[in-house]
């Protein structure tokens, strides 16, 4: 059986990383300022911040047309492959999910698609995408690659703290907003994905960034501890670059055996979590150990 790899842009992998691994990367239209745009194909990631922050409206986001998506299918088809893994952000935070599965129904004496919620984004979801592609390689059939995919899946951890909760309160992206929104000018909220229900929550109120960063610093050093395989971590900025790196520096002295990378809150996530977000994120190291 032919399978391929789809993903959606949020998992922001790099054009020579999708490339090279034959990963189809669906890009997730968004508005700002009036305009359309799609991210990752007419917009760098710095304009868009740039132009979020003098933006007279909120920044919106959408799915992409079925009609794109059902003639990247059928080409998938028309060129050979029996089968499409589709991985894409969890569909608590957006519908798209959802509507690929629509897509695979109608689409099934076609070609068969494999809707696949990361139950997260970004490029905790990138990684995942990466890893299907390997296993693919390797020969695994279809079964065996979406059983690794669980597997791998189920070692996701992510923690991060927003400047503030504004744009995932207005996004209705926040599932407990109520119980933070009275601290919102005072307080870094912590957050993460629910592992259980797969939504962002906030579950800590620290009083300052530097405060948040040490908080989210011993949860991650305590579930790294305490799991019984090999990680690798990301730490992920909004437009802190600088910030990100100095603190992924400090992770790597701390951690010397865990592989660390940077990465980034491009638009499509930027739009709910605003400007000057940080987390880190975590997941098996299949390289290590391998599934």
């Amino acid at each position: 059986m032919k399978i391929a790899v789809v993903t959606d842009s949020t998992a922001y992998l790099t054009p020579e990383e999708a490339a090279a691994n034959n990963i189809h990367v669906v890009p997730i239209p968004f508005t700002l300022n009036g305009k359309n745009y799609q991210e990752g194909v007419d917009i760098t990631t710095d304009d868009f911040y740039e132009q979020m922050k003098t933006s007279k409206s909120f920044p919106t986001t959408s799915q992409p047309p079925i009609g794109e998506l059902m003639q990247l299918y059928s080409q998938l088809a028309d060129d050979g492959y029996d089968a499409v893994i589709s991985i894409h952000l969890t569909k608590t935070i957006s519908g798209f999910l959802n509507t690929v599965a629509q897509i695979a129904e109608e689409m099934k004496d076609k070609i068969k698609i494999v809707p696949f919620d990361s139950y997260v984004t970004v490029r905790l979801m990138g990684i995942l995408a990466l890893d299907c592609a390997k296993f693919i390689r390797q020969g695994d059939d279809l079964d065996t690659v979406l059983d690794k995919l669980v597997k791998l899946r189920s070692t996701i951890r992510d923690d991060f703290v927003v400047d503030d909760l504004q744009n995932l309160v207005r996004g209705g992206r926040l599932s407990n907003a109520s119980a933070f929104v009275g601290s919102i000018l005072r307080i870094k909220p912590l957050l993460s994905f629910d592992n259980d229900r797969h939504a962002i929550e906030a579950f800590e109120k620290v009083r300052s960034m530097k405060r948040a960063k040490i908080r989210v610093e011993q949860i991650f050093d305590q579930k790294v501890a305490a799991v019984d395989y090999p990680v690798r971590a990301m730490v992920i900025h909004a437009n802190a670059k600088e910030e990100g790196q100095k603190w992924m520096e400090k992770l790597q002295a701390d951690h010397p055996d865990i592989k660390f990378e940077l990465s980034y809150f491009g638009p499509v996530i930027g739009v709910h979590l605003g400007q000057g977000a940080l987390a880190i994120g975590w997941m098996q190291d299949t390289d290590k150990q391998p599934l």
